[in-house]
């Protein structure tokens, strides 16, 4: 089992101040040596991020820090299979009345089609999705 981690744990860590490393590290000592990845939707929301940034300066330093982020961790794909899953749930969910952010399905989808949970700190989105592990974080 392994861990797709959410876009709001590692905006806390950066917010923090902390290196890519030290949130990895942070990570694994709360979940013990497992698999850690993040969804190619996490790379896109962060890089969303990082250009809404309020000087060049800040938007550089994000930029560098997705940069590492991206060479440190795999990053999982949006697969066909992936969509399927994502494409279910979203209408069976929405049929009862529960909606949720397109992306927080997406990266959930990547969690459920690996086998592994999502860390995140946005509990009540990622709940909403069945079968879906979520560890807080």
């Amino acid at each position: 089992m392994g861990i797709v981690l959410d876009s709001s744990v590692i905006i806390a860590g950066e917010r923090r101040g902390h290196s890519v490393r030290e949130i990895l590290t942070q990570v694994q000592a709360a979940q013990g040596n497992t698999e850690i990845g993040v969804s190619v939707v996490t790379i896109a929301e962060l890089e969303h991020g990082a250009y809404r940034a309020k000087t060049q300066g800040q938007q550089q330093q994000r930029l560098e820090f997705v940069e590492r982020l991206a060479n440190d961790l795999p990053v999982y794909p949006v697969t066909l299979e992936i969509a399927r899953i994502a494409g279910r749930i979203e209408g069976q969910q929405e049929a009862r009345g529960i909606q949720f952010a397109f992306e927080d399905l997406l990266i959930g989808a990547t969690a459920l089609h690996l086998g592994y949970s999502v860390a995140t700190l946005n509990l009540r989105d990622f709940r909403k999705i069945p079968g879906l592990s979520v560890t807080e974080l």
